[in-house]
């Protein structure tokens, strides 16, 4: 049955025919090498080649950017947020009624005292506003995607490698932010316990 396994593989083995592979492997996406390239991802800093579902093709490049540079900067925020009140943070004026919540079971107790009406059109009209920069970026306006005018004092008098490595950081820690948040969530849920949620 082994042999016949390892047959049965060698078959599917690239064959050696002494030349070097070029132009093949340049197609190919460096973070899935079995599928190709995105091709309307070039250009973009952070690009791995990472779209195995091909949505770049039918969605605005810069549309998509917008949405990761969003949820990661979100997420980041949320990770810190949901951490902070599992260790016992709360704001002054803090409703009585969810003191003893935690994050994993404050959404109950918050639709109980009526805030998650507020939380919904707080970002509701955050929302509105953001669309109106993306629009205008869709629309060709040169605003780069996540762009809101915010910290852009940072970048003055850096070269262009300069703020593509700080860019290349930007979208990094998003995209660790946004697994961070997702597995902070599930352990705490999991497992039912607080910070370190083990």
């Amino acid at each position: 049955v082994l042999a016949a396994a390892a047959g049965s593989a060698a078959a599917f083995a690239p064959a050696s025919n002494g030349r070097a592979a070029t132009s093949l492997a340049a197609d190919k996406s460096q973070a899935i090498p079995f599928l190709p390239a995105p091709k309307n991802c070039e250009g973009y800093v952070g690009n791995v080649g990472f779209d195995p579902l091909s949505i770049s093709e039918y969605f605005p490049v810069d549309y998509l950017r917008e949405a990761e540079l969003k949820h990661g900067r979100m997420c980041q925020l949320a990770w810190l947020g949901y951490v902070a009140v599992d260790l016992g943070l709360r704001v002054p004026g803090y409703p009585e009624a969810m003191s003893g919540a935690t994050s994993a079971t404050v959404h109950d107790a918050a639709v109980d005292f009526g805030a998650m009406g507020n939380i919904f059109i707080w970002i509701a009209i955050a929302e509105m506003t953001s669309w109106i920069g993306v629009s205008q970026m869709l629309q060709g306006s040169g605003r780069e995607p996540g762009d809101f005018g915010f910290g852009k004092q940072y970048l003055e008098g850096k070269s262009e490698e300069q703020i593509n490595k700080i860019k290349l950081q930007e979208i990094s820690h998003c995209r660790a932010a946004m697994l961070a948040f997702s597995g902070v969530v599930t352990q705490s849920v999991l497992f039912e316990k607080g910070f370190p949620y083990f």
